[in-house]
């Protein structure tokens, strides 16, 4: 069959960001359950699509806020009040509606459409909708949108995110309705979507890439613990600075904490224990230097990818429930805890064991076979809805 993949970003060749792996792995797999796979959507700046030939870009376009103008940023919220959507949504009107259908019509016989998270296509649903549609639910936008608005500092910032969600809320209600088969990232997203029914969704066991990862190998850690993240992400920050305040005074002085990717200009106020390292050439070579990965999301739905390349790597961690979610066989190495007190002695013990000599690191190969294949079968069954016979 031949599907067409409609996001906001297409997947490219060297997948950063938790939205980019997902994308690849997802259209990846339905490559190697035997259909073809046409992409539409933007490129973002400083990389190429995954695959150029299946490709139809709408244009390059820089999508984090981060990276803009304050300009950019106004226009963006001057088009969604005007188009009465989301900021995320009001960005895609960078394509006009007679692109969308050109890039359609260029593409021949299409057997139907998926629906990559709410951005694309929340634009212009009106036009989708006129071919057979499942949804992928990355999460649960409206709740994200909910749960910043709750934690905004200013009145300004909490008004645009509550109105965010309460439009995202009804964009997805419509998502949902306009597709035969939904697909969530975490099995707390379907019911929370509406769509628990197993006949109506299903849930999307992930991988960082669908090929296999190496076995375990040698490491030298520089630091007791390590963890590397965007937290300048709202979610990604809330994890971070409830580690630093809650669990970091429950750990020993001695105790080294290394803490990759970037904060922006709000560094946060840490002891000297702790060490900001900004971006760094390899995350993987980094994530390889410490005795164990605090996991440490707090909120946010749908999963979360560095839980997943962790678990994949056979590294020891310590995980909340929040990171655990999408997860349905987590490793024996992986401890969960929510307290801060039971969080730091996990992490005391798990380094304690490493500094005697104990190999902790398992064979991750293992949990990326049995994630790839829960993700061929819940796929395989999803987009057989639109055979016809859906």
């Amino acid at each position: 069959m031949h599907f067409v993949f409609i996001s906001s970003l297409v997947p490219v060749q060297a997948p950063a960001s938790g939205y980019d792996i997902a994308n690849r792995v997802i259209v990846d797999a339905i490559r190697l359950i035997g259909h073809k796979v046409s992409v539409i959507g933007f490129l973002q700046p400083g990389h190429q699509p995954a695959a150029p030939e299946d490709t139809r870009l709408l244009g390059r376009l820089e999508v984090t806020n981060a990276r803009v103008t304050k300009l950019k940023k106004a226009l963006w919220l001057k088009d969604a009040f005007l188009h009465g959507e989301p900021v995320s949504v009001a960005k895609m009107h960078a394509a006009a509606p007679s692109q969308i259908r050109a890039a359609l019509d260029a593409l021949g016989e299409i057997d139907g459409l998926i629906l990559n998270s709410v951005q694309l296509p929340g634009a212009f649903l009106d036009i989708f909708r006129a071919w057979p549609c499942t949804f992928i639910a990355h999460n649960v936008e409206a709740r994200s949108a909910a749960d910043n608005a709750a934690g905004a500092g200013d009145p300004l910032t909490r008004f645009l995110f509550a109105r965010d969600a309460r439009i995202l809320a009804k964009l997805e209600r419509e998502l949902c309705a306009a597709s035969r088969h939904v697909f969530t990232l975490a099995e707390a997203d379907r019911g929370e979507l509406g769509v628990g029914r197993d006949e109506h969704s299903t849930t999307l066991p992930l991988v960082t890439s669908v090929t296999p990862p190496g076995g375990p190998v040698p490491r030298a850690p520089l630091y007791d613990a390590g963890m590397i993240g965007s937290w300048t992400w709202t979610a990604n920050r809330a994890g971070l600075d409830w580690f630093i305040a809650e669990v970091v005074p429950r750990l020993p002085s001695d105790f080294r904490i290394g803490v990759a990717g970037g904060t922006g200009a709000d560094v946060p106020v840490a002891p000297d224990n702790v060490t900001f390292l900004g971006r760094v050439d390899d995350a993987r070579e980094f994530v390889r230097s410490c005795r164990v990965i605090p996991l440490i999301s707090r909120t946010g739905t749908g999963v979360q990818l560095k839980t997943i390349e962790t678990f994949e790597m056979g590294l020891p961690s310590v995980a909340t429930r929040n990171a655990l979610r999408g997860i349905s066989r987590p490793p024996p190495n992986c401890v969960p805890a929510d307290d801060p007190e039971a969080f730091a002695s996990a992490l005391v013990e798990t380094v304690g064991r490493s500094r005697s000599g104990e190999r902790l690191d398992s064979d991750g190969r293992a949990f990326h076979a049995h994630q790839l294949s829960g993700l061929s079968d819940a796929l395989s069954r999803g987009l057989g809805c639109l055979d016809g016979k859906g």
